[in-house]
């Protein structure tokens, strides 16, 4: 009996809980924290400036959404010791993972560190909150329509590829045959932050890729092995992501009450931050060959023909909050 067609979110979410649960994914690709040091120490100390800005809460939980290897907090927690000690002890680290591979990773990278892990952003405690989030939102699964005539068609994965079912309306502007992405998880994330954020302090902040504005079209992306692949062929093998629809997350948390700074291209956000200028600081102490490496990455994640303009950094706010750090007008 031939399978039946599967959901396209359905298969990406089957498709990356394999690959999470089985996979090195740093084989395949590298992330901002794995490129440079830097970046986890500039968003530590953005953590800490957003913390005194919020009335300096104790305690205050520093939360991460898709820790990966447990770089990012890492380097945050060495800086946050560093220059701002007050907010370390003040500090209690979550961490979301649901993959237990990754989770026993990240311990040995923040060993001798207390943490807590959650499956999902709404088992953390209420309380004061600070999130990070760095290539968290991309891989998420998506639904994806299509426009045919006055209606709309949905894309399930079928035995031999992609097929189209009929859905009901759809609430997007779109010519004849294009396709509009919703990733259902990041409304509901945005969705949720917006609602504690009324309740509690706090302040996330989302670095991530894709357009500033919605933008119909096919963004589903697979990598393998350091190279695009079919995002179809093999499922559990590759790393599926997509696009981040900025203006649609942003909407629906400021509906839900928050404030919302961004997107703004991350070369400006983490310039404003001091990437150079700490990365100049960490060079000084090393030997040519190092500090020459060091400073091209920070080229790689700022310059805008690079990551800094692809990719965005956006923040989801307590509605009564300052304006964060790197998001001044």
């Amino acid at each position: 009996m031939r399978p039946l067609p599967e959901r396209l979110d359905a298969f990406m979410a089957r498709a990356n809980a394999a690959y999470y649960a089985d996979r090195d994914p740093y084989v395949d690709f590298t992330t901002s924290p794995e490129i440079s040091q830097a970046f986890g120490e500039v968003l530590g100390a953005w953590a800490a400036v957003c913390w005194t800005l919020l009335g300096r809460p104790d305690p205050v939980i520093l939360a991460e959404a898709g820790p990966g290897r447990g770089t990012l907090m890492a380097d945050a927690l060495r800086a946050v010791t560093r220059v701002a000690p007050d907010f370390r002890a003040a500090l209690r680290v979550h961490l979301i993972e649901t993959s237990p591979r990754l989770r026993r990773i990240q311990k040995e990278r923040l060993d001798g560190v207390y943490a807590s892990w959650h499956d999902r952003l709404d088992t953390l405690p209420g309380a004061p909150l600070l999130l990070l989030a760095n290539e968290f939102l991309d891989a998420l699964p998506i639904r994806q329509f299509v426009r045919r005539g006055d209606g709309w068609t949905e894309r399930f994965v079928g035995p031999d590829g992609i097929i189209e079912q009929p859905a009901g309306p759809l609430n997007r502007d779109a010519a004849e045959g294009e396709i509009v992405e919703i990733c259902e998880p990041a409304r509901a994330i945005a969705g949720e932050l917006a609602a504690r954020f009324v309740r509690h302090r706090g302040m996330a902040l989302f670095l991530d890729y894709g357009p500033a504005e919605s933008a119909a079209g096919d963004s589903l992306q697979a990598l393998r092995e350091g190279r695009a692949a079919d995002p179809l062929a093999e499922a559990g093998s590759a790393d599926l992501t997509a696009h981040v629809d900025f203006a649609d997350f942003a909407r629906i948390a400021r509906a839900g009450g928050a404030a919302v700074h961004g997107p703004l291209a991350q070369g400006m956000f983490l310039a404003r931050l001091g990437l150079f200028q700490r990365t100049d600081r960490l060079a000084q102490s090393l030997p040519p060959a190092r500090a020459s490496a060091l400073i091209e990455s920070a080229r790689r994640l700022a310059e805008p023909d690079r990551m800094g303009r692809l990719f965005k950094a956006l923040a989801v706010c307590h509605p009564n909050a300052p304006v964060p750090p790197g998001f001044e007008p």
